[in-house]
């Protein structure tokens, strides 16, 4: 980007709560100054009225998950990276879920090594989980000393472990390492084959019901291996007002206990799958509308202390299936800022700041990381565009999003200080 002065930003920065309008100086995708002009920006940079746009940090995303390596059909790392810059992620936490499973060092190292000969303009941080146990199968621990020492940045399956006696063990042998944990609280028994939040809506659609308490029931029982062992623990994918309840409940009792939700919660409720879309069959299913704004009040209230993406990508012919039948999951990392911008943002749910707070910091504490921003966005809420093939980075296209104009629009990524 050419030389010039924004005047007017609207400026964004969680870590010190700050939301003011400044002038900001670009020169060579670098922010050169903020709220100042330089006696060294050049006499002849033009000046561009930007009261409509947003300085903030770069995203974070706690977690999402990778075609490469394995499933390179549905996308591979580098469209993952471009997709994740052209939404404003600049750190992406990946789940251990590819072919094969990041459950050792050396397929820790084939990432890295396949990160670092990513030939792209700008690239986002990838971070790595490690699974809990052998080949993510909840049977056995893995390799948790090797792996920390090569540098994953916390350890999680990225789905539910049943065998309580191993999660009991994981818990004990992490608590000395200070290695961020992340579980997904989910009692498959009583989930059975349930693929939409049960209640009349499930009935009406004739699909099969997942209880309230197979979430719930998954969290009581980690809150009270908690209060026995208190390692850090960070509770993945809470989608019900229950959930949130007894989180904040652990927490108010001084339990070393995190969680977060995806945006498409955030968003979106049960009645939504009145239409079927295969898009919208997510794990864990849609809530009702109660859920929705409780777990909104929980973001706001800081229960949850983040906001995830979930990205996940699919073929077309993948997930073309009957609702019941298609895998769960959708992609986030273009849609999530703008979708969410509008839907809490514009209609007075979370401000401005608690939105780019939970987007950003408190990803970054979660993954035990220290919120340093080096990169920062500009973003407009007002520009629409079309969500469609040309527009996407990634060559998925398992949204329920797909031919529609949303509103907000990342326009570049700079670097500061």
């Amino acid at each position: 980007m050419e030389s010039q002065h924004l005047q007017g930003v609207r400026w964004l920065d969680p870590s010190t709560q700050t939301d003011q309008r400044v002038n900001v100086w670009i020169e060579n995708d670098q922010i050169q100054a903020i709220d100042r002009v330089s006696e060294d920006s050049p006499p002849d940079s033009p000046v561009r009225a930007a009261d409509h746009l947003i300085l903030a940090p770069g995203l974070v995303d706690l977690h999402s998950t990778s075609g490469e390596p394995g499933y390179e059909d549905r996308e591979t790392l580098a469209q993952l990276a471009q997709a994740a810059i052209a939404g404003g992620f600049t750190q992406v936490a990946l789940l251990p879920d590819g072919h094969p499973v990041l459950d050792n060092p050396a397929t820790l190292s084939l990432l890295q090594q396949k990160q670092a000969l990513l030939n792209l303009p700008l690239s986002p941080q990838f971070h790595f989980w490690g699974s809990l146990t052998l080949g993510a199968q909840g049977d056995h621990l893995g390799e948790l000393a090797d792996l920390g020492k090569a540098g994953v940045v916390g350890f999680s399956d990225g789905k539910p472990i049943q065998n309580l006696s191993l999660v009991r063990r994981a818990l004990e042998y992490l608590a000395p390492l200070q290695t961020p944990l992340a579980l997904v609280p989910v009692n498959l028994a009583l989930r059975g084959n349930g693929v939409m939040r049960d209640g009349t809506l499930a009935l009406q659609c004739g699909l099969p019901g997942e209880p309230v308490m197979a979430e719930t029931t998954a969290i009581a029982t980690l809150i009270e291996l908690l209060s026995e062992i208190p390692t850090p623990l960070h509770l993945l994918r809470v989608s019900t007002q229950r959930g949130v309840e007894l989180i904040a409940a652990a927490q108010a009792q001084g339990l070393p206990l995190t969680a977060s939700t995806t945006w498409m919660h955030l968003l979106l409720n049960t009645s939504n799958v009145l239409n079927y879309d295969p898009n919208l069959r997510l794990d864990p299913p849609l809530g009702n509308e109660t859920d929705r704004l409780a777990l909104i009040a929980g973001v706001k209230a800081g229960t949850l202390t983040a906001i995830a993406v979930d990205h996940s990508a699919y073929s077309y012919e993948e997930k073309t299936l009957a609702f019941a039948e298609a895998p769960p999951g959708a992609i986030g990392l273009e849609l999530a800022l703008p979708c969410l911008w509008q839907g809490l943002v514009e209609t007075g749910h979370l401000t401005a700041l608690e939105l780019w707070q939970a987007l950003s910091i408190n990803p970054l504490r979660s993954l035990g990381l220290t919120p340093d921003p080096s990169h920062w966005l500009l973003f407009d809420p007002a520009q629409s565009w079309l969500v469609n093939g040309e527009n996407l980075k990634t060559p998925a296209r398992n949204t329920p999003w797909l031919g529609q104009t949303i509103r907000g629009k990342v326009l570049g990524i700079f670097s500061w200080p």
